[in-house]
Protein backbone atom coordinates (compact mmCIF):
# COMPACT_ATOMS: atom_id res chain seq x y z
CA UNK A 1 0.00 0.00 0.00
CA UNK A 2 1.33 3.45 -0.94
CA UNK A 3 2.49 5.93 1.65
CA UNK A 4 4.72 9.00 1.83
CA UNK A 5 8.39 7.96 1.77
CA UNK A 6 10.09 11.32 1.36
CA UNK A 7 12.17 13.35 3.86
CA UNK A 8 10.21 13.85 7.07
CA UNK A 9 12.27 16.69 8.53
CA UNK A 10 11.71 18.89 5.47
CA UNK A 11 7.96 18.43 5.81
CA UNK A 12 8.06 19.38 9.48
CA UNK A 13 10.19 22.45 8.74
CA UNK A 14 7.83 23.52 5.95
CA UNK A 15 4.91 23.66 8.38
CA UNK A 16 6.96 24.66 11.41
CA UNK A 17 5.44 21.78 13.40
CA UNK A 18 6.60 18.27 14.44
CA UNK A 19 4.33 16.55 11.91
CA UNK A 20 5.92 13.12 12.32
CA UNK A 21 6.76 13.39 16.02
CA UNK A 22 9.44 15.23 18.04
CA UNK A 23 12.43 16.32 15.96
CA UNK A 24 15.73 17.81 17.13
CA UNK A 25 16.33 19.14 13.63
CA UNK A 26 13.15 21.21 13.86
CA UNK A 27 14.38 22.78 17.09
CA UNK A 28 17.73 23.71 15.49
CA UNK A 29 16.29 24.92 12.18
CA UNK A 30 12.94 26.49 12.93
CA UNK A 31 12.58 27.98 9.45
CA UNK A 32 11.43 26.50 6.11
CA UNK A 33 13.87 24.28 4.18
CA UNK A 34 15.67 25.34 1.02
CA UNK A 35 18.07 28.04 -0.11
CA UNK A 36 15.65 30.87 0.71
CA UNK A 37 14.21 29.38 3.89
CA UNK A 38 15.51 32.21 6.09
CA UNK A 39 14.57 35.04 3.74
CA UNK A 40 11.32 36.96 3.97
CA UNK A 41 8.62 35.47 1.78
CA UNK A 42 5.68 37.23 0.21
CA UNK A 43 2.29 36.77 1.78
CA UNK A 44 0.76 33.44 0.69
CA UNK A 45 -2.41 33.46 -1.38
CA UNK A 46 -5.72 32.23 -0.04
CA UNK A 47 -5.47 29.11 -2.19
CA UNK A 48 -1.93 28.27 -1.04
CA UNK A 49 -2.99 28.65 2.60
CA UNK A 50 -5.92 26.28 2.09
CA UNK A 51 -3.78 23.80 0.16
CA UNK A 52 -1.09 23.85 2.85
CA UNK A 53 -3.68 23.04 5.53
CA UNK A 54 -4.89 20.05 3.54
CA UNK A 55 -1.33 18.85 2.97
CA UNK A 56 -0.59 19.18 6.68
CA UNK A 57 -3.62 17.07 7.62
CA UNK A 58 -2.61 14.42 5.07
CA UNK A 59 0.93 14.22 6.47
CA UNK A 60 -0.23 14.13 10.10
CA UNK A 61 -2.58 11.19 9.57
CA UNK A 62 -0.49 9.44 6.90
CA UNK A 63 -3.16 9.57 4.20
CA UNK A 64 -2.48 10.03 0.49
CA UNK A 65 -4.40 12.30 -1.88
CA UNK A 66 -7.02 9.94 -3.29
CA UNK A 67 -7.79 8.43 0.10
CA UNK A 68 -8.11 11.90 1.64
CA UNK A 69 -10.44 13.07 -1.14
CA UNK A 70 -12.63 9.99 -0.65
CA UNK A 71 -12.81 10.65 3.09
CA UNK A 72 -13.82 14.25 2.46
CA UNK A 73 -16.56 13.13 0.10
CA UNK A 74 -17.93 10.72 2.73
CA UNK A 75 -17.73 13.42 5.41
CA UNK A 76 -19.62 15.89 3.20
CA UNK A 77 -22.48 13.38 2.79
CA UNK A 78 -22.84 12.85 6.52
CA UNK A 79 -24.85 15.10 8.79
CA UNK A 80 -23.03 17.69 10.86
CA UNK A 81 -20.16 20.08 10.20
CA UNK A 82 -18.14 18.64 7.32
CA UNK A 83 -14.70 19.66 8.61
CA UNK A 84 -15.32 18.25 12.09
CA UNK A 85 -16.74 15.02 10.65
CA UNK A 86 -13.64 14.67 8.45
CA UNK A 87 -11.32 14.91 11.46
CA UNK A 88 -13.50 12.45 13.39
CA UNK A 89 -13.19 9.96 10.53
CA UNK A 90 -9.41 10.40 10.51
CA UNK A 91 -9.28 9.93 14.29
CA UNK A 92 -11.36 6.75 13.99
CA UNK A 93 -8.79 5.03 11.76
CA UNK A 94 -7.24 1.94 13.35
CA UNK A 95 -3.64 3.10 12.91
CA UNK A 96 -4.40 6.45 14.54
CA UNK A 97 -6.19 4.78 17.47
CA UNK A 98 -3.27 2.39 18.04
CA UNK A 99 -1.06 5.49 18.22
CA UNK A 100 -3.46 7.28 20.58
CA UNK A 101 -3.47 4.30 22.96
CA UNK A 102 0.34 4.54 23.16
CA UNK A 103 0.97 1.13 21.58
CA UNK A 104 3.40 2.86 19.21
CA UNK A 105 5.46 6.07 19.39
CA UNK A 106 4.28 7.38 15.99
CA UNK A 107 1.45 6.84 13.53
CA UNK A 108 3.92 5.35 11.07
CA UNK A 109 4.95 2.75 13.62
CA UNK A 110 1.27 2.11 14.40
CA UNK A 111 0.64 1.49 10.70
CA UNK A 112 3.44 -1.10 10.67
CA UNK A 113 2.05 -2.86 13.74
CA UNK A 114 -1.34 -3.14 12.05
CA UNK A 115 0.08 -4.29 8.70
CA UNK A 116 2.19 -6.97 10.42
CA UNK A 117 -0.87 -8.37 12.21
CA UNK A 118 0.10 -7.45 15.76
CA UNK A 119 -3.26 -5.80 16.48
CA UNK A 120 -6.76 -7.22 17.01
CA UNK A 121 -10.17 -5.58 16.94
CA UNK A 122 -12.83 -7.31 19.01
CA UNK A 123 -10.64 -10.41 19.19
CA UNK A 124 -10.00 -10.66 15.44
CA UNK A 125 -6.72 -9.76 13.72
CA UNK A 126 -7.17 -6.71 11.48
CA UNK A 127 -4.31 -5.66 9.19
CA UNK A 128 -5.98 -2.68 7.48
CA UNK A 129 -4.61 0.64 8.84
CA UNK A 130 -7.60 2.59 7.51
CA UNK A 131 -10.13 0.30 9.23
CA UNK A 132 -12.80 2.53 10.75
CA UNK A 133 -13.53 1.92 14.42
CA UNK A 134 -16.88 2.44 16.13
CA UNK A 135 -17.82 3.12 19.77
CA UNK A 136 -17.62 -0.15 21.69
CA UNK A 137 -14.78 -1.62 19.61
CA UNK A 138 -11.90 -3.11 21.61
CA UNK A 139 -8.37 -2.73 20.18
CA UNK A 140 -5.70 -5.00 21.64
CA UNK A 141 -2.20 -6.30 21.10
CA UNK A 142 -2.19 -9.85 19.79
CA UNK A 143 -1.19 -12.30 22.55
CA UNK A 144 2.04 -13.46 20.92
CA UNK A 145 3.06 -9.85 20.19
CA UNK A 146 2.78 -8.49 23.75
CA UNK A 147 6.51 -8.89 24.40
CA UNK A 148 7.65 -7.00 21.29
CA UNK A 149 10.20 -4.39 22.32
CA UNK A 150 8.71 -1.57 20.23
CA UNK A 151 5.34 -2.09 21.93
CA UNK A 152 6.54 -2.49 25.52
CA UNK A 153 8.90 0.49 25.25
CA UNK A 154 6.22 2.67 23.69
CA UNK A 155 3.66 1.75 26.35
CA UNK A 156 6.20 2.52 29.08
CA UNK A 157 6.61 6.04 27.69
CA UNK A 158 3.30 6.92 26.06
CA UNK A 159 0.58 4.97 27.89
CA UNK A 160 -0.01 7.98 30.14
CA UNK A 161 -1.59 9.87 27.22
CA UNK A 162 -5.26 10.23 28.11
CA UNK A 163 -8.11 10.94 25.73
CA UNK A 164 -11.73 11.19 26.94
CA UNK A 165 -13.05 9.04 24.08
CA UNK A 166 -10.65 6.14 24.77
CA UNK A 167 -10.28 3.79 27.72
CA UNK A 168 -7.01 1.87 28.21
CA UNK A 169 -6.58 -1.32 30.28
CA UNK A 170 -2.84 -1.74 30.91
CA UNK A 171 -2.96 -5.27 32.33
CA UNK A 172 -4.76 -6.56 29.22
CA UNK A 173 -2.81 -4.37 26.76
CA UNK A 174 -6.17 -3.44 25.29
CA UNK A 175 -8.23 -0.32 24.86
CA UNK A 176 -11.86 0.46 24.18
CA UNK A 177 -13.32 3.16 21.96
CA UNK A 178 -15.88 4.91 24.18
CA UNK A 179 -17.18 7.46 21.69
CA UNK A 180 -16.41 9.48 18.60
CA UNK A 181 -14.39 12.52 19.75
CA UNK A 182 -15.91 15.98 19.57
CA UNK A 183 -13.85 18.47 17.57
CA UNK A 184 -12.66 20.40 20.62
CA UNK A 185 -11.15 17.20 22.04
CA UNK A 186 -9.02 16.44 18.97
CA UNK A 187 -5.57 17.90 19.78
CA UNK A 188 -4.19 18.29 16.26
CA UNK A 189 -3.46 21.84 15.12
CA UNK A 190 -5.56 21.74 11.94
CA UNK A 191 -7.89 24.43 10.61
CA UNK A 192 -10.41 22.12 8.96
CA UNK A 193 -12.49 25.02 7.66
CA UNK A 194 -9.67 25.88 5.23
CA UNK A 195 -9.83 22.32 3.88
CA UNK A 196 -13.58 22.58 3.39
CA UNK A 197 -13.13 25.87 1.54
CA UNK A 198 -10.48 24.30 -0.70
CA UNK A 199 -12.72 21.40 -1.74
CA UNK A 200 -15.66 23.77 -2.20
CA UNK A 201 -13.93 25.69 -5.01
Amino acid sequence: MARYRGPKVKVSRRFGEPIFGPSKALQKKNYPPGQHGRSRRRKPSEYSTQLAEKQKAKFIYGVLEKQFANLFEKASRKGGITGAVLLQMLESRLDNTVYRFGMSPTRRAARQLVLHKHVTVNGQVVNIPSYSLKPGDVVAIRERSKTLEIITESLAVYSNRKYPWLEWEATEMAGKVISIPERDLIPENINEQLIVELYSK
